[in-house]
Order: C-alpha cells, then sequence, then structure tokens
C-alpha cells in the first residue's frame, strides 16, 4: 500500500502522520511570519531572527493543532470509539475516529472537547506574554500562538459539520430529533452553506486586490463544501445499506488458482485472458491465502516463471474475512479501515462462500434502485 505521509510516532496508541501537504504551508507560513509579520511588529531583528523565529512558530501552530485533535481523541478513546490515526497536512490537522458516537451527549462532548484545547492554549500563551516580555521573540512567539490559537476556536465553533462547531450542532440536533442520521444531514447542509459563504468571502477578497488571503478563504471553503458533501453521500448510503446482509451483495463467482501455478501462467491465462484480479490460493479444496495482482507486480517480471502463487500470497491467517450475515454497511467500514477492495466471506471452520468487492456492492445498489427496492428495506438472502 502506498504511504501517503510521514509518521511521527504514537501518542496513547493513536498513529501521528505528516501528510506531505504540510510542507507547504508550513514553507508559506515561515514565509509569511518572516517577511511579513515579524518584521511589522518587531524591527531590528536580524534577517536570521526572523526566519528562525517564523519557522519555530509555524511548527508550534502545528503542535497546538495535534493537541486540538488529540482532545478529541482522548474522549472518543473513553467511550471506547478506536482511534485510527491523526493527521496533520495543508488545512491543519484530522483524527480520523472510527465508528460512530453512541449519544447525543457523546458527540457533543467529543466535538467541544477540541476547541475547548486551544481556548486553554490561548489562555496559556497570553498569561506567559508578561513572564516573557523582556524577551522579544519570546513574546512574538507567545502573542501570535496566543492569537491563532483563540482564532483556531472561533473557525472551529462555525456550525457546520464536519467542523467542530457542525458536530456541536448535530449533537443538538440529534438529541431533539432522536435521529443521528436526519441530524447528521441538517448539519452537513449548514456546512455547505457555510463553504459558500466562505468561497463568495474569498473571490470577493481576491477581487478587491487581496489575491493571497482570499484564495486561502476560498480554498478552505472548497475543502469544507467536498467534506460536507462526503458525509451528506455516506448517511445516504448508510441508509440504503440498513437492513441487507453480506450473503446478499457478494459474487459466489470467485476464481480459485492451485498454490503451485506459476505467477507467469497466473498473469497470461487468469489476469490478462480472464480480466480476474484476485484470486484465492488452494491447496486441493483447502484455502491457504488470497493473491491480488498487485501482490503480483511486486515480483519483478523476470521471476514469474519461478515464482508460484503460494510464495506470494497472503496467507489465510493474515486475510481479514467477514462472515455473509454481517450488515453490508458494516463491510464497507471494514473494508475501508483495513484498506483492501475485496475481502473472503466465510462461514465457521474457515469455508470460504463468497468474496465482497466494493464493485459487488455497487451492483447490489444498482440492482436495489433497479427494482424500486426502498431503503432500509431488508430482503432474503
Amino acid at each position: 500500500m502506498t504511504q501517503h505521509n510521514i509518521p511521527l510516532g504514537r501518542i496513547l496508541g493513536i498513529r501521528i502522520g505528516l501528510d506531505y501537504s504540510w510542507f507547504v504551508i508550513f514553507a508559506l507560513l515561515t514565509w509569511m511570519l518572516a517577511d511579513s509579520y515579524y518584521p511589522d511588529e518587531f524591527k531590528n531583528w536580524s534577517l536570521m531572527l526572523y526566519w528562525l523565529t517564523g519557522a519555530i512558530t509555524a511548527i508550534m501552530l502545528f503542535v497546538s493543532v495535534l493537541l486540538h485533535e488529540l482532545g478529541h481523541s482522548v474522549i472518543a478513546l473513553r467511550y471506547k470509539i478506536p482511534v485510527r490515526s491523526i493527521t496533520l497536512f495543508l488545512f491543519g490537522g484530522i483524527a480520523q475516529i472510527e465508528g460512530e458516537p453512541p449519544s447525543a451527549v457523546s458527540e457533543f462532548l467529543i466535538a467541544i472537547a477540541g476547541p475547548l484545547v486551544s481556548l486553554a492554549l490561548a489562555a496559556c500563551f497570553y498569561a506567559l506574554q508578561s513572564a516573557v516580555s523582556g524577551v522579544e521573540p519570546l513574546l512574538g512567539l507567545t502573542r501570535y500562538l496566543a492569537y491563532i490559537n483563540m482564532a483556531l476556536v472561533l473557525f472551529n465553533l462555525i456550525p457546520g459539520y464536519p467542523l467542530d462547531g457542525g458536530r456541536v450542532l448535530r449533537a443538538i440536533v440529534w438529541a431533539i430529533t432522536g435521529s443521528m442520521s436526519r441530524s447528521t444531514i441538517i448539519a452537513a447542509s449548514v456546512g455547505r452553506f457555510c463553504a459558500l459563504i466562505l468561497i463568495l468571502t474569498g473571490t470577493l477578497q481576491m477581487f478587491s486586490g487581496n489575491l493571497g488571503g482570499g484564495l486561502w478563504i476560498a480554498l478552505i471553503g472548497w475543502f469544507l463544501d467536498g467534506a460536507a458533501s462526503v458525509q451528506m453521500q455516506q448517511v445516504t448510503l448508510r441508509g440504503l445499506l440498513t437492513g441487507h446482509r453480506v450473503a446478499q451483495a457478494m459474487s459466489t463467482h470467485y476464481a480459485i488458482v492451485p498454490e503451485d501455478l506459476p505467477l507467469q501462467q497466473l498473469v497470461d491465462e487468469q489476469i490478462l485472458g480472464g480480466g480476474q484480479r484476485c484470486f484465492l490460493v488452494n491447496r486441493g479444496k483447502k484455502t491457504l491465502g488470497l493473491i491480488t495482482s498487485h501482490r503480483v507486480k511486486e515480483i519483478p517480471r523476470q521471476k514469474w516463471a519461478t515464482t508460484s502463487a503460494a510464495q506470494v500470497m497472503v496467507p489465510f491467517e493474515q486475510l481479514k474475512c467477514i462472515d455473509p450475515d454481517t450488515e453490508l454497511w458494516s463491510a464497507l467500514q471494514d473494508m475501508d479501515r483495513n484498506g483492501v477492495n475485496q475481502i473472503p466471506v466465510i462461514r465457521a471452520q474457515q469455508v470460504v462462500v463468497g468474496m465482497l468487492s466494493r464493485e459487488d456492492v455497487i451492483t447490489f445498489l444498482a440492482t436495489l434502485q433497479e427494482f424500486g427496492i426502498p431503503p432500509g428495506a431488508a430482503t432474503k438472502a
């Protein structure tokens, strides 16, 4: 699997990563602080001091963002909701919290935890200013961090999902209506409206001469609109799949190859000849593992003739499998968490009864629409 970020380690068991886009905002922010903000606030510093203070400030800003996301994560963990990772990227940071909160109260507490951390940081940096007033670089650092953490509080409390304020709004609507799905749609709709306002504001700023600031505001609006749209699509998809099981969508016609089949023959006859990209590897009737075209491509082509399927496969014991009675929505979430496009479906004693792929789910959804089966209407497998 392609690594899209740089791992920084773990905190409380949560993977911390740095997306490559972070370097763009780090460079821009450092340049803005060193070339404009600090020279306007403090005169007669050396050029190196301006750039050093700017770089340290940019790093501390993202430390503040990381603490903000950890605030969400700690409360999520208290409610037994797994947190896969926290990633710092172009627009700040995001905690990948797996699963939905069990109640409106838990959603409210998870959502408000981040802004409360930022508010506490703003207060701490503000209080530190008097203690470091005699050292200008430290005074500038604490002053800016107090300001930017308060700005993070205010921005994140905009009542548009998936911003923290939108999640607070969702929790309130959820408590009133008793419906998480309905509250998500409402909060995400408000989020899209807020995004439109940001895009229009940014566009007006650009035409007024503030090209950099206006472009940044418009980009944030564009990002918020995309995130809110994804949330609405997920709610719709979950509603369509509710009540339906893996057994209804899985394919029972899956490719099986013997363990000693050379990769060259697999490619020639099955991948190129048959259009298959995923295969169970068997010894007689016993399934030993799974091999995909991606695994084959990792082997140098000159070794295909002498390498067998069993040598390249993922052993059965390492496979993420699923029961045919699992809800389709849960199966999709499992596939996302594990980063796979297909997953074996097994019953007791490791008996494979089918394969479920994302394409199978799409086909199943198309069938539901074709026959006019309403969302959430369970049918027999």
